[in-house]
């Protein structure tokens, strides 16, 4: 690699891009996390860029490959994963913004794309583990608002007090979801 990028270089590289194939820094961390604690994704970095991977330079594709490696590395040394928003979420007193364009829609968007990004690596097919996953991924899948025509789904994400348990609830669903997917217990 003759030129690699620093991680602000990336994420202002990933943030400043009008390409419709390239997610911001937000949404890409999501995307990542996924990659990282759910079924393997072996067409990760084509998924990422929806095909577009040439047209990517490649010291940004170094710099995610090195990302990811991060968030791996959290997760295999017990730290939960550093998650880019909801300083607020847990503070009754600052109203926590659910708005398509916020941060923890984004990177719930980026999630749920790379959970569903390859039928080959089905979060759901194991009947013993289907229940469990469907309930810890239900604050991703409703906070992207990407199925609002499931009225039920719809509901929830009008409930501002259930948003926010669900935001709550990120982080260590984060970590059951990688036991799930990465113990043999």
């Amino acid at each position: 690699m003759s030129n690699p990028l620093s991680f602000d270089e990336l994420l202002d590289y990933l943030d400043n891009q009008e390409s419709q194939f390239v997610l911001d820094s937000v949404a890409a961390h999501g995307f990542l996390t996924a990659t990282v604690i759910g079924r393997p994704l072996p067409n990760w970095i084509d998924a990422l860029f929806e095909g577009h991977t040439s047209e990517v330079p490649e010291n940004v594709i170094d710099g995610i490959k090195r990302w990811r490696d991060a968030i791996m590395a959290e997760l295999k040394n017990e730290t939960p994963i550093e998650l880019p928003f909801g300083e607020d979420a847990g503070n009754e007193e600052v109203a926590v913004d659910f708005s398509d364009e916020s941060d923890i829609v984004a990177w719930s968007i980026g999630f749920v794309d790379a959970m569903y990004a390859d039928e080959a690596s089905d979060w759901f097919e194991d009947e013993e583990t289907a229940e469990d996953v469907a309930v810890l991924t239900l604050p991703m899948i409703v906070l992207s608002g990407i199925d609002d025509e499931d009225p039920e789904l719809a509901d929830m994400r009008r409930d501002e007090d259930k948003l926010v348990q669900m935001a709550n609830s990120i982080e260590g669903n984060l970590t059951e979801l990688f036991l799930l997917f990465h113990t043999n217990d």
